[in-house]
């Protein structure tokens, strides 16, 4: 049977392309030289080495130190590490049937490793030994901020249990490795599974043309001539609900998301949604925290869920006030048309559309041909080329993992070498939903030698059709800046570990980079310089940006309350007691009422399809967003009280202190060494337009 890998011309060698060093340019992975078989043996060597290092770190003779304990703790399994960026990287961007499969084989034995070292008794002892010695060791800032992490992931690990426990915490972790790929597995296969085929052209009507386009497209890539396919992945499904008059559609369509994985079928996702609630309860009581969310939180901005509700619930009573507002105000327009309907979920998107026309005469489809991909990349080079002084270069004859992705060399305004960054833009059945930043390899400092990172961008813009290229819409547009502001915080890293490089920051911090980046996208000299019409060249007109900025906080209520409804979702469900057994729907349900959610908003995330949580490692921290959010407000309105938005010393200030720290200090220590004091939370309510609900 041939690979999908081979079939996107991966061939097979006769040598494990892991076992060699790479020969590559820049040595990013060769791609082109990796198949599915090499993955396991790799694996399987990999963890084999660093075993075998870490018996040697166990067995030294001389008295421990940190060097020859935490920098060789440091310095193992960089084969393991190798591999498994470029597995599970694949396994996200462009997996395959093989590739799922050796997923739920390989998670456990990586749960397994891992056990191994964090309940090494003898390897603790020397990791402990050196941190009850750190204040008489003459180490760097750096060096106590890894020794402190080391010190605590073994802990944290389990490290102090004893032996009955230590098999219950493998037993746990073990399943729940299993579990969190199966949820990921589930939801991907039910997203591409569902479509809706429309062969009536008149249920197209209000679909803007490139919507349109794209359907014809894609139902005749599957075989449905003269007819269009619709599907649950972003950019089919969201357009549909906005613009789409035939209502039932719209609810067929509406349904159909919101019901991913609760169908009573073999993707089903609510058992797996209550064990692994379950199984991540008992793991916290077993370390001694009260809940998950402690655990998690320990190691958070917010250190307790106390603080991550006290944010929550302030802005809720803020935002849910302006929701209902909102929801009234479309019920009018509803209620205009005499057909006696009322305002549900799937009506939300589609009347709010026609009521931000009628206030603002503002329609978000006419910036669409003013974001071509291309420009809005180009846009997004420049301000970064204004800010840190970084070029990017296209590179085409270099390996990559699909024949989408574009790859960059990006250098220093004096020509020195940052990194490279991959770009993969458009949807495809092997890729999961959403948009995130990766690395194939961290930045960091080995043997003396700078290693410069290698990441990557992915995201899910629909592909050009009907012979227009790519156009993106505002979200979109906003997207691709925040997933940027990503990549910089990994190529931007200057520390010397790879466990404190780039993106090793709590999650309530790592959204800053991101988000911060954001603010720039619709500032008017930056959409001056890439808001061009692809077809005239003409650029964006003043008028529409400033409809743009008028209608910006609108339907805020909706987007607020959304975010926030799935926020209380995630810590209600990390918040259980140990042994609470759970009926997803029921737990679910009871949540959102006890907040008085409106019916008509469900949780932007509901629990069978709630990846971030189940499957995306930000459980008990999808408030992340809006913690975040609070930064970077905050840290933008420093450029913009400068009366300058590149101001070259804020600008170099974010770079240093921010963006090339990584975690080798306190997020907020971080933060008050760039801002000169901790962030007000009023910038973040004046943005949103809810500063006057408080």
């Amino acid at each position: 049977m041939i690979s999908k890998m081979q079939e996107n011309g991966l061939t097979s060698i006769d040598i494990n392309p892991f076992f060699l060093e790479y020969t590559t340019p820049f040595q990013v992975p060769p791609f082109d030289k990796i198949t599915i078989e090499h993955f396991m043996p790799a694996v399987e060597e990999g963890m084999k080495q660093q075993v075998e290092a870490i018996a040697a770190i166990c067995s030294e003779n001389n008295a421990p130190t940190f060097e020859n304990i935490i920098e060789a703790l440091e310095s193992s399994g960089d084969l393991l590490t190798r591999v498994c960026s470029v597995f599970f990287n694949l396994a996200s961007a462009h997996t395959s049937p093989e590739i799922e499969k050796l997923s739920q084989v390989i998670a456990p034995k990586l749960s397994g490793h891992g056990d191994d070292i964090y309940l090494n008794s003898d390897l603790f002892e020397k990791v402990k030994t050196i941190n009850e010695q750190q204040q008489d060791l003459k180490l760097s800032n750096e060096q106590k901020r890894l020794l402190e992490k080391t010190y605590k992931a073994f802990v944290r690990s389990g490290a102090n249990l004893d032996a009955d426990q230590q098999v219950k915490m493998r037993e746990i972790n073990k399943e729940l490795s299993v579990l969190t790929v199966q949820f990921g597995q589930n939801l991907l296969a039910e997203t591409n599974l569902f479509e809706l085929i429309v062969e009536d052209e008149k249920d197209l009507a209000g679909l803007p043309s490139s919507i349109i386009a794209s359907a014809s497209n894609a139902a005749k890539d599957s075989g449905h001539e003269e007819k269009w396919k619709f599907t649950l992945h972003n950019p089919s499904v969201m357009p549909f609900l906005q613009y789409a008059e035939n209502r039932a559609l719209r609810e067929k369509m509406f349904k159909g998301y919101i019901n991913r994985c609760n169908n009573n079928d073999e993707r089903d996702n609510k058992e797996i949604v209550s064990r692994i609630a379950t199984l991540r309860s008992e793991r916290a009581q077993l370390l001694g925290y009260k809940t998950h969310a402690d655990f998690v939180l320990e190691e958070s901005m917010a250190k307790t869920p106390d603080q991550a509700y006290d944010l929550l619930n302030r802005l809720w009573k803020a935002a849910l006030p302006v929701a209902k507002l909102e929801a009234e105000e479309m019920q009018k327009l509803v209620d205009k048309e005499g057909k006696g309907d009322r305002l549900e979920g799937w009506d939300w998107s589609y009347y709010a559309d026609k009521v931000r026309k009628e206030k603002y005469n503002y329609d978000a489809e006419e910036l669409r041909p003013y974001f071509k991909l291309e420009n809005v990349r180009d846009g997004i080079f420049h301000v970064v080329q204004k800010l840190y002084g970084l070029t990017f270069t296209e590179i085409k004859d270099i390996p990559k993992y699909h024949p989408d992705v574009v790859a960059y060399e990006v250098n220093e305004a004096d020509g020195t070498h940052t990194g490279i960054f991959y770009m993969d833009f458009h949807s495809r059945t092997s890729k999961r939903g959403g948009a995130w930043m990766t690395s194939y390899r961290k930045q960091s400092v080995k043997n003396d030698q700078q290693i410069s990172p290698i990441v990557a961008n992915v995201c899910n813009f629909a592909k050009p059709a009907g012979g227009q290229p790519a156009l993106l819409t505002a979200d979109e547009v906003e997207t691709f800046f925040h997933e940027f502001g990503h990549a910089l915080h990994g190529l931007l890293s200057k520390v010397h570990y790879e466990t404190l490089s780039g993106t090793s920051v709590p999650r309530d911090f790592v959204e800053l980079p991101s988000q911060v980046m954001e603010h720039w996208a619709f500032e008017p000299e930056v959409l001056k310089f890439y808001a061009k019409h692809y077809e005239t060249g003409e650029v964006i007109p003043t008028e529409l940006v400033e409809k743009m900025k008028n209608a910006s906080r609108f339907n805020q209520g909706f987007g607020t309350v959304e975010y926030l409804a799935a926020s209380f979702l995630d810590m209600s469900y990390h918040t259980i007691s140990s042994g609470q057994k759970l009926d997803t729907t029921a737990f679910e349900n009871e949540k959102m009422e006890s907040l008085g959610l409106i019916s008509q908003i469900p949780p932007r995330y509901r629990s069978t399809y709630f990846q971030h949580i189940f499957s995306g490692g930000y459980s008990a921290g999808y408030y992340s967003y809006i913690w975040s959010e609070v930064l970077d407000s905050d840290a933008f309105a420093a450029f913009k009280e400068a009366g300058n938005i590149f101001d070259p010393a804020i600008a170099k200030s974010f770079r240093t202190n921010i963006l090339a720290k990584g975690g080798t200090e306190e997020p907020m220590t971080l933060y008050k060494a760039f801002r000169g004091r901790e962030p007000e939370v009023k910038y973040l309510l004046e943005n949103r337009g809810l500063d006057k609900a408080v």
